[in-house]
């Protein structure tokens, strides 16, 4: 397994606008899958991933780029025999440290939503950081494979392991693409800016913005 260093530096210890910094690290183990990963929300946009599936890395990049997350993930499992695990395993674990690094999500915007094209590909991502876990995803996939192992439907697993385990209701839609790799980074890249203005602090600060006084 290839060893990253954790993303560290004076420039992470204060988010611009004088409030905490949100990140949260986790480790997850278990017969299929071991993984470590680091997230925080407040970052630049680095990333350093090594999950043993080259194009979810590309992904990860993609997605912290955009979102503006710093970043760290390994894992290590069966990902040479099946990607399925390893993709959804950390799904499943970015999921649940931005729902850690959200908190009581105080002061946060709630919604975002982008459009996001690469090349022929159009992809909209509507996030809500509602707390109730919901994924509809419309994106029938051009072709069933993306490079040699990497299967289309992979996509789909990703999001909804994250989602799930991020408490977010979102909402994918592929509105046009002829080429697999393209479709999925346009959708990779459309949440990523969607899930920035979910997540930015429009305040006012310690405000829930929900009439429940919660988002859980």
């Amino acid at each position: 397994m290839t060893t990253l260093a954790p993303l560290t530096g004076t420039e992470v210890a204060v988010s611009t606008n004088a409030l905490p910094v949100r990140q949260s690290t986790l480790t997850r183990r278990t017969e299929e899958t071991s993984i470590d990963l680091h997230l925080v929300l407040d970052g630049e946009g680095r990333v350093q991933a090594a999950t043993g599936v080259p194009f979810l890395d590309h992904m990860l990049q993609a997605l912290g780029r955009h979102a503006r997350f710093d970043l760290t993930v390994t894992a290590s499992g069966d990902a040479a025999m099946d990607p399925h695990h390893t993709v959804e395993d950390v799904g499943i674990v970015l999921g649940q440290t931005l729902r850690s690094a959200l908190g009581d999500r105080a002061g946060i915007a709630r919604f975002g939503s982008a459009y996001a094209p690469l090349d022929e590909a159009l992809a909209r991502v509507v996030v809500d950081c509602s707390g109730r876990p919901f994924l509809h995803f419309a994106a029938e996939m051009p072709e069933a494979s993306i490079g040699a192992d990497f299967a289309s439907s992979l996509v789909e697993e990703f999001w909804r392991a994250l989602a799930t385990n991020g408490g977010l209701t979102m909402h994918v839609d592929l509105i046009r693409s002829r080429n697999a790799h393209h479709a999925a980074e346009a959708i990779f890249k459309a949440a990523a800016v969607a899930m920035r203005q979910a997540f930015e602090r429009t305040g006012p600060e310690g405000a829930v913005p929900s009439t429940k006084g919660v988002l859980a």
